[in-house]
Parts: C-alpha cells; sequence; structure tokens
C-alpha cells in the first residue's frame, strides 16, 4: 500500500511541477537563498525592461530565456523521481552556463546584425549548446514527450532530401538549422518567447501578487456567501470559486492545488461521493484557463499568433466560458437534487457583502487591468499598470492601518493622489510614474515591523510569480525548435493539406481529427505547448475549410485544455486525486461528463460562429446561446440521471439524443430538438407532480 502511495505522489509532484514550478520544495542555506534572490532578479528584470523598454526586443527574448534556465537546472534535478534538498555544483554550473549565454545577444548584439545570415563558428558552437540547454530543461520539467516530439523535427530538417512518402524537401545544412533556431526570431526566440516574456511573466506575476495578498480568501468567502447554503452548495462554491480564481491563475492544476484544498473536502463533508468531488474542482479549475478576461498563457500567445487585440479573443471566449461553468453548476445542481444533498447552515456562511467591503481593494487592480486590457492598451502596458496597482495598494493599506481616524487615512490616500499627479504634471510616463508612487510607499513601509512584513510579502510575491513562470516559458522556448524547423521546411502546410485530404473535405471528419490530435498531444504536454503546436498544424487545415482565423485557433485552443480532464493521463484529475483520495482514472471520467460543455462548445462555434460573437446579429447571438443552454441541460440530465425527478435509461438516451440534435446543426435538426426537448419537459413536469402528490 505504501509503494502504491509513493508511486501516486510522485506521479502527482511531476503533475504539479509541470504546471506550477513553485510548488518545489524550498532549498535552505545558500541553495535557498541563491535561487530566492535569482527569482527576484529574474522579475526585477522583467519590470524593468516592460516600464522602461531599454533592450531590443531580441535581447529581451535572450536574457528571459537565460533566466529560465538558470532556474531550471537551479530547481529540478537531473531525475525527477529524486528528492532534491540543494543544488549540486555541475546544475549551477549548466545554469550559468544557460545564463552566460543569455547574454550573448546582448553582448555581441551589434556584431550579430552585420553578420546576420552568415554566422561565425563561435555563433554556430554557442547556438548548439543554447538548443541542447533548452532540451535539457524542457526535459527536466515535462519529461520526455515535449523534447521528443520537438527533437525529431531537427534531423528532419537536416535530412528532408533523402526521406520517402511525400515527407522529403531540399534539405539544409547545420549552420542554416542552428542560424533559424538560435540567430533568428523564429526558434527558441519566436513568438512564444516573445509573448512570454512580453505579457505571460507580467500576468503571472501579478496574479502571485493577488494570491499573497489574501485574494483565494477572497473568493471562496464571496462564493459560500453566495451559494453556499443552497442545494449542493459546497459544489456550487467550488465552481464558482475556481471560475474566480482563473482570472489570477492561468494554471488548471495549480488551480486545483489552491481552491481544492478548500472545496474538495467541503463536498465530500456534506455528502458528494470523493471521485465526484475532485471531478466537480478539476473541470472548474482547468475552465479558469477558458475565463475572460484574464485567460491562460496561450490565449495572449493566440492574439499574438492572429494579429488580433487580446480584448478580441477574451470577447470571443465570453459567451463559451459561461458555458462552460454553466454545465459544470447545472451537473452539480443535479448531483445535489438526484442525492438530495442540501447546503451548508446559513450561519456558517460568511457574508458576501461583508468578504467584498473587507477586501474591496484586492478587486481594484484586477478591475483596473480588465479596463486596460478592454480600452485597447497593449497586454504589456495593461500588466505592468496591475501589478504596480497592487503593489502599491498592498503597502497603502499597511500604512493606513498605522492611521487612527478614518479622516486621517481618506486624507493619506488623497495625498497619494496629488503626489501621483504632480509627478504627471512634471511629464514622466504612466509606467515611471506608477513605480515612482510604489518607491515612494516602500519608503514609511522600512520605518515599522508591520510594513517590514509586507514588504517581505511583496518581495516573496515577486519571487513566486518568477517561479510560477518556469514552466510556461521552458515550454514556449522549446516549442520554437518546432515552430521554427516547420516554418524552415514548409511542413505547417504539408500537414493542413493531410489533415484536409484525410477528411475528405468533409468539415466534421477534420474536426474530430483535429479534436483527436489536441486531446492525444495533451497527455504528454503542458497546455500552451499542446494549443502552439496544433495551431501550427492543425489550425490551418481548419483554416482553409472555410472555418473563420479565430474560430479555428479557439477550437484547438480548447481541446488543448480538455486533454487535462481527458483519460488516461487527465493531470487536474490526478491533482485533485490527491486530496479527495479517489482513483485518479474515475475522476476522469466523470470530470469528462460534467465538463461535456467543453467538449461540445467548439463544435457549435465552428458551425455557427455567433456563438464566438463573430456576427454582429444579436438574435442570431442570442439563437446559439439559447440552443446551446438547453442541449446543455438535457445532456446534464442524460449524464446525472435526473432532471426534476430521477430518469431510466431510456428517458436519458431520449434526452442525450435530443441534445445531440442541437449539435449537429443539420436542416430541421433543431426544430426536431425543440419539440422532443418540449416533449420531455411536459413528461418530467407530470412526472414529478404525481411524486408529490403521492402522500408521504
Amino acid at each position: 500500500m505504501s509503494a502504491k502511495t509513493s508511486d501516486a505522489d510522485a506521479q502527482i509532484r511531476q503533475a504539479i511541477d509541470r504546471e506550477n514550478p513553485s510548488t518545489v520544495v524550498a532549498f535552505e542555506g545558500f541553495d535557498g537563498k541563491a535561487v530566492f534572490l535569482i527569482a527576484v532578479a529574474f522579475s526585477a528584470f522583467q519590470l524593468w525592461t516592460a516600464a522602461f523598454n531599454p533592450l531590443s526586443s531580441m535581447v529581451v527574448r535572450s536574457v528571459h530565456v537565460g533566466f529560465l534556465l538558470l532556474m531550471t537546472f537551479a530547481l529540478f534535478g537531473f531525475r525527477q523521481e529524486t528528492e532534491r534538498k540543494s543544488v549540486p555544483w555541475y546544475d549551477w554550473l549548466l545554469g550559468l552556463t544557460a545564463f552566460a549565454i543569455g547574454l550573448y545577444h546582448y553582448v555581441f548584439e551589434v556584431d550579430l546584425i552585420q553578420r546576420s545570415g552568415d554566422p561565425s563558428t563561435t555563433d554556430l558552437v554557442v547556438g548548439v549548446v543554447a538548443i541542447a540547454l533548452v532540451f535539457e530543461g524542457a526535459r527536466r520539467i515535462m519529461g520526455m514527450a515535449l523534447p521528443i516530439m520537438c527533437g525529431v523535427f531537427i534531423p528532419y530538417a537536416l535530412f528532408g532530401r533523402y526521406l520517402p512518402f511525400g515527407l522529403g524537401h531540399r534539405g539544409y545544412d547545420v549552420d542554416q538549422v542552428i542560424d533559424n533556431l538560435f540567430l533568428s526570431t523564429e526558434g527558441i526566440y519566436g513568438t512564444p518567447t516573445f509573448v512570454s516574456a512580453s505579457y505571460i511573466f507580467l500576468f503571472i506575476l501579478f496574479g502571485a501578487f493577488l494570491e499573497r495578498a489574501g485574494m483565494i480568501k477572497l473568493f471562496n468567502d464571496v462564493s459560500l456567501g453566495l451559494v453556499g447554503h443552497a442545494k449542493g452548495g459546497p459544489a456550487k462554491v467550488a465552481v464558482i470559486s475556481s471560475g474566480l480564481m482563473g482570472t489570477i491563475n492561468g494554471s488548471g492544476v495549480a488551480n486545483v492545488l489552491t481552491t481544492g484544498q478548500f472545496t474538495i473536502p467541503l463536498m465530500m463533508r456534506f455528502g458528494y461521493r470523493p471521485a465526484f468531488a475532485g471531478a466537480v474542482e478539476a473541470t472548474a479549475s482547468m475552465g479558469g484557463q477558458l475565463m475572460p478576461p484574464v485567460m491562460g498563457a496561450a490565449a495572449f500567445i493566440m492574439a499574438e499568433t492572429i494579429g488580433v487585440p487580446y480584448s478580441e479573443v477574451a470577447i470571443a471566449a465570453a459567451i463559451p466560458a459561461i458555458l462552460y461553468f454553466g454545465s459544470a453548476f447545472w451537473m452539480v445542481h443535479l448531483e445535489a437534487g438526484m442525492r438530495n444533498l442540501v447546503g451548508l447552515p446559513r450561519e456558517q456562511c460568511p457574508s458576501a457583502l461583508k468578504a467584498v467591503i473587507e477586501g474591496w481593494y484586492l478587486i481594484l487592480p484586477l478591475a483596473a487591468l480588465v479596463y486596460l486590457l478592454f480600452s485597447g492598451f497593449t497586454p504589456l502596458f495593461a500588466g505592468v499598470m496591475g501589478i504596480a496597482a497592487t503593489a502599491a495598494l498592498i503597502l497603502g493599506m499597511r500604512i493606513v492601518t498605522t492611521i487612527g481616524p478614518t479622516a486621517l487615512r481618506v486624507a493619506f490616500w488623497v495625498v497619494v493622489g496629488l503626489v501621483a499627479a504632480g509627478l504627471w504634471r512634471l511629464g514622466l510616463r504612466t509606467e515611471h510614474l506608477a513605480f515612482t508612487i510604489v518607491v515612494l510607499l516602500i519608503i514609511p513601509c522600512l520605518l515599522f515591523r508591520g510594513g517590514r512584513e509586507t514588504l517581505a510579502l511583496v518581495v516573496h510575491s515577486v519571487a513566486d510569480g518568477a517561479k510560477n513562470a518556469i514552466g510556461v516559458g521552458v515550454a514556449c522556448a522549446l516549442v520554437g525548435v518546432l515552430i521554427g524547423m516547420m516554418t524552415l521546411t514548409g511542413l505547417a502546410s504539408s500537414f493542413a493539406t493531410t489533415i484536409v485530404d484525410w477528411s475528405g473535405g468533409n468539415l466534421l471528419a477534420a474536426l474530430v481529427l483535429t479534436m483527436i490530435a489536441c486531446i492525444v498531444l495533451g497527455t504528454g504536454l503542458p497546455t500552451t505547448a499542446n494549443y502552439i503546436i496544433t495551431a501550427s498544424i492543425a489550425a490551418p487545415a481548419l483554416l482553409t475549410m472555410g472555418v473563420p482565423l479565430i474560430v479555428s485557433h479557439m477550437f484547438v485552443f480548447y481541446f488543448g485544455i480538455m486533454a487535462d480532464l481527458t483519460p488516461p493521463v487527465a493531470l487536474a484529475a490526478l491533482a485533485a486525486s490527491s486530496i479527495c483520495k479517489a482513483d485518479h482514472m474515475e475522476i476522469g471520467w466523470i470530470a469528462t461528463r460534467v465538463a461535456m460543455a467543453g467538449y461540445v462548445v467548439p463544435f457549435m462555434a465552428v458551425y455557427d460562429p455567433a456563438l464566438v460573437l463573430q456576427s454582429g446579429d444579436w438574435l442570431a447571438i442570442g439563437y446559439v446561446f439559447v440552443k446551446a443552454c438547453v442541449a446543455i441541460a438535457l445532456w446534464g440530465a442524460a449524464t446525472i440521471g435526473f432532471f426534476w425527478t430521477p430518469l431510466s435509461w431510456p428517458a436519458r438516451l431520449y434526452a442525450a439524443a435530443a441534445s445531440f440534435l442541437f449539435v449537429v446543426a443539420l436542416p430541421l435538426t433543431d426544430e426536431a430538438a425543440f419539440v422532443m426537448t418540449g416533449l420531455f419537459l411536459l413528461w418530467q413536469h407530470r412526472q414529478r407532480r404525481a411524486l408529490t402528490a403521492v402522500p408521504v
């Protein structure tokens, strides 16, 4: 039994590390201090370059990858299963070598530009080492799947002229491959790394600030106050709390391990099966990456890839996200109805209004961030301002606790505003002004013990953000190898042609093939890497078949996320199993049913893009939304076996058939589905009246 437990713990630890590397054991002594200082320096570098823009984009990407690899080799050992209590000298050597290579583009920037396309021997040697270190760093974090998948494209580029079966191409020399991967913006320093260094890091850091400041407690208290007392309240709390958490945390597994520590035991205490409780939390947590306004890292990469503002991606994701969480909410409501599960006593539920009043200042940075994102400002500017606003509020709220009367507290914030206005009139840029205010607030915090404790919280948030960015950043650098080689050889267009050929030109078949590819890739890849690869391979095929650009990318984006719920791997279910102590495969299969909206809505969006707001006809948008809601309601009844009354298997099959007709979008299928739904509701109404009429 202990051996099985240790094996499961090792699996869970690998899943956690892959999504959220800050959960690794903190080292003590010199190694602990060194890793902490490196993390703080990493975040400081990112904030400095974001606010002041002193370096070229290529240099920022290179140093960003250098920091990522330095922290990777410090935090993760050669063997993942080995308990790591310190950093061996050879890992420090590898990490420092990687960091030194990260400075190569900074030191020799002018020379590299002048000899662009004609790399020197030194350039080639350094490039080989850099590429090898990226592969090894990714292997330590994510295992062998992604490095192998990306690695095969290098020999493909080198030996293309010898390949059979239509895979051949003219082939490229070693210096051309290394030049593409190391010295251009098409390889490890490509678009994914650019987005990681520019946007993703800042939003991860923003989430780390809010988590340290108490946002998790605020979300839990608000959720408990709103629905904790309702039928099946604990599970509804999990859905709402995890959805809110998704606005600051784009990692599904990390979301399970934060909100799940509270919600899963609560659900089990009030009668939910352990596996169902774990499945609900896994489903809701993965949905955090789908939930606007701040989605997961892949959404920022999508915006950059297809060349649209991030706000457009978030708007397109709005209705599918509502349907996803609405589906999860409906499923737990039906489960509660079938098992007669009650909510918490009202006296045990905190007041949602009181929680908001006490934590109102935590909402302000998030509101400001959303406003900036949807007002046309770049994610870079919005991220910088969100972080500065959060730090200023945390420090300022600590200072005002030392001031007695409310009038003086108000006066303090008025003075801060006047100082900011004065600096603005002096001509300071907005980003510089924001960080100047933060520095001015740091000074008084140094003068008293509570202030110094708050400063320590801020510094630890900075370190947490750097650690949390490692997994996504290294995956982005490695996937750049695959993209660079596909761009160099033209393989992406060949893949698109192959998918179209295999599907015989049938859109539904192409969608199913793409879905399978996303889910299969997702068994061994993080969500971000999965999206980047499938967006490069499969999305162009859908585009050639007439699917709108943003819809095709949203399709692969959704199924990349759903892969973490789908057995046999189901990483989110694996993380939940560590809390609810149920079999992770059972959790995965239940989560697949609970999250069915995540599997169905992408297909509906392809056949009717109004579902992702790609239509100016609000009547059409309203119609497809209602249709999707009815389909989800019927599917929930079929899955759980309960609607207003318990359902027999024939009734469940009938509900599933009606739900399916809403999805297929063929002539007369909607009409037939609405008729079947009306008959189902009428029958259920009579069944409920018959049950209530029976004397107890």
